[in-house]
């Protein structure tokens, strides 16, 4: 049985798969299993990883279900005393397993060890580095009002940990990796690795259909989360409301692509983030978002003015 278990659920991947599993067999930690859920690809993701050698990885097929229950069912299969998740485009540097061990075997009190993110296009250009978070120890309150883990592919975590808050739950759709990561926190402290060690894949184009998506499942964690904290909590409701309203004003810049309604949706969630939390007006991420709506709305204006 080895130590860690590296779990993976994969839908229609066929074109970063093998990258992605390649980071993890070059990892300098080696006593570790995969497990890859094939969550009912229709594409060549399935005869790529049949063309892997390695005894250590695992492959499981199943009809396709939604991305809780095919993590859940990656939990379900892992033998490991640790468990990292891994998102089947993202990828990591070789010292990611080796680092983050070592820092939870040195703070048994910890449940999660985290690192940095940055950022990478669909070619594996890198378009950004995430800030660095020094974020430890109980961690809730900062959990709470933003996603500092970043992605799915971030924490290793503690067998223990998992046990105590069991599954991901399906309600939560797209955001479960955050409510999951809120009910750990509730219990468990967390501990940094200091190095940008994730490279999160971004798309080059998220629909509307999917932000808004994204932000029915961010409000309903949200929802969920307030409503089983005791009330010395309940003041960071808004403020972590503003936070997923912030969240989906970007992700309406960033796929603006000179349509009018995302800019208009952009200016609303921008609006309704201000009003829950006046501070946030204060941050310098709210701040470029404004200098970005701005910048984009002259842009549109003048495009109207050229085509009259």
């Amino acid at each position: 049985m080895a130590t860690l278990s590296v779990v993976m659920t994969v839908y229609n991947g066929e074109k970063t798969i093998l990258e992605t599993v390649s980071s993890v067999c070059k990892q300098s930690y080696r006593d570790w299993e995969l497990i890859i859920i094939n969550n009912g690809s229709t594409d060549k993701t399935l005869q790529a990883l049949q063309s892997l050698e390695d005894e250590r990885i695992k492959i499981f097929s199943y009809p396709h279900v939604d991305l809780p229950t095919s993590l859940n069912r990656c939990i379900s299969h892992a033998t490991g005393e640790f468990l990292a998740f891994v998102d089947a485009d993202d990828l990591w540097t070789s010292d990611k397993l080796e680092l983050q061990l070592q820092a939870l075997q040195q703070n048994p009190q910890a449940g999660v060890a985290y690192s940095w993110t940055s950022f990478i296009d669909e070619k594996g250009k890198l378009l950004a580095k995430g800030d660095p978070i020094f974020f430890q120890g109980h961690v809730l309150t900062n959990l709470l009002t933003s996603n500092f883990i970043a992605s799915g592919s971030n924490p290793l975590i503690r067998l223990q940990a998992i046990k105590s808050v069991g599954f991901f739950d399906p309600k939560c759709g797209s955001c479960t990796d955050w409510d999951y990561w809120l009910r750990i926190a509730a219990n468990w402290e967390f501990v940094v690795v200091p190095k940008y060690q994730v490279f999160y894949r971004q798309s080059s184009r998220s629909t509307s259909s999917k932000i808004e998506e994204m932000e029915k499942g961010c409000l309903f964690v949200v929802e969920k989360t307030f409503k089983t904290l005791p009330p010395k909590w309940q003041y960071l409701k808004n403020r972590s409301l503003a936070t997923v309203y912030q969240y989906c004003t970007r992700k309406y810049l960033q796929n603006y692509n000179n349509c009018i309604d995302n800019l208009i949706k952009a200016r609303q969630k921008l609006w309704t983030a201000i009003r829950l939390h006046p501070p946030i007006l204060l941050q310098t991420n709210t701040q470029r978002l404004i200098a970005g709506l701005i910048k984009r709305w002259i842009k549109t204006e003048l495009n109207l003015v050229v085509i009259k």
